[in-house]
């Protein structure tokens, strides 16, 4: 097995700094992609020796589905070229990075570093300078206008979805609810059983977002669009730190709740939430919604995230295995909950989930290099 060395360590974040984190990114990630979902089109396009001392460097320098199966026909197994791999600021990127990272070091053979990176930033770098090579959580249609110019060079190709699932968001059920009605499944079926939801008259309470947040929005005109504002109590927290809180004593109360949470996220891994299908997703329909002014709010879905695993085109050339590789590595999203809700359980730093996942989850990515060598 190949060895690998790392010249800084990533220091452990507890349950708070994690929360903190992915508040943050989460709520400027998706106030930007409100108007970039409504106002771009997001372009996708797919083209169709091992080394000296492999091994692993993290260093401090930085410098879609279209999911092929296609295999390239390889070559030297891997080549003595370094293999970059971009870790961005949040926690499922830079967990992600590390298990790339140990997987093609330790599987496949394959000198890898693993850089800092912003997403505009590493995908212009990307494509002017092919690196970092590989890049394995990119939300491209947070740069959809630079992303658009960069396909069109052929520098950069988005290989595989990093997720098994592009609907990130969504309304969700308490376990206590789900018990008691176990044939709702979807949004619709809401109102067939709305008077039993008021046992003594009492509204169930829906957990919405922070009235800052976009989702609030979204939330509140789908309610309406749903007929539903009359059926619910509609809270509104004011933080994320409350929202959880919520949420967490709705559940040790056994309290018949719905609240609207987002994906990837430890809590949806740590409590048997049921989710529901939220309907058709209507391009016209969710950009009313996404209005606070939407005066007549139609049903719809949330919209789909874009988000890939992305590589520099000379990578298919000088290193096939490795397209190979990447090319079946997408992660099904309840895994990426899985390993975050590891995070709040025992405190692990970044690089020990990565190691902790490839120690126990063997039956995710062992198809992802199984036959490759």
């Amino acid at each position: 097995m190949a060895g690998y060395t790392l010249q800084y360590r990533i220091s452990v974040r507890f349950l708070l700094v994690l929360n903190f984190t992915l508040f943050f990114v989460f709520v400027l990630v998706f106030s930007i992609s409100v108007q970039e979902t409504l106002s771009q089109e997001v372009v996708l396009q797919q083209t169709s020796t091992q080394a000296d001392s492999p091994g692993i460097q993290e260093i401090g320098v930085a410098n879609q589905q279209t999911g092929s199966n296609i295999i390239v026909d390889i070559g030297n197994p891997c080549s003595s070229r370094t293999i970059s791999i971009a870790s961005m600021q949040w926690p499922s990127s830079k967990i992600l990075a590390f298990i790339h990272a140990k997987i093609l070091a330790e599987e496949l053979g394959c000198n890898v570093e693993i850089v800092p990176g912003e997403m505009a930033s590493s995908a212009l770098s990307m494509a002017s300078a092919g690196e970092p090579a590989i890049a394995p959580e990119m939300w491209i249609g947070r740069i959809a206008g630079i992303w658009n110019s960069l396909l069109e060079s052929g520098r950069v190709r988005p290989e595989i979805t990093t997720f098994g699932s592009a609907i990130l968001e969504g309304w969700y059920l308490s376990p206590r609810l789900g018990e008691d009605f176990p044939n709702i499944r979807g949004v619709a079926d809401f109102k067939i059983f709305a008077q039993e939801f008021r046992p003594g008259g009492e509204k169930m309470k829906f957990i919405s977002c922070p009235a800052d947040w976009a989702c609030s929005i979204i939330n509140d005109n789908l309610l309406r669009a749903l007929e539903l504002d009359s059926i619910f109590e509609i809270i509104i927290p004011s933080n994320r730190f409350e929202m959880d809180k919520l949420i967490g004593e709705a559940v040790s109360r056994q309290q018949r709740i719905a609240f609207y949470y987002w994906q990837p996220n430890a809590i949806l891994a740590q409590f048997d939430f049921l989710a529901l299908d939220m309907g058709e997703f209507n391009g016209d329909n969710f950009k009313c919604l996404a209005q606070k002014n939407c005066s007549d709010p139609m049903p719809s879905s949330f919209a789909a995230e874009k988000i890939f695993l992305v590589a520099a085109d000379w990578v298919e050339s000088e290193v096939p295995l490795v397209t190979n590789y990447i090319r079946r590595a997408s992660l099904p999203i309840q895994e990426m909950n899985l390993i975050l809700s590891w995070q709040t359980e025992g405190g692990l730093s970044f690089e020990q989930l990565a190691q902790k996942f490839i120690d126990e989850r063997k039956q995710v990515w062992g198809r992802w290099v199984e036959g490759l060598m």
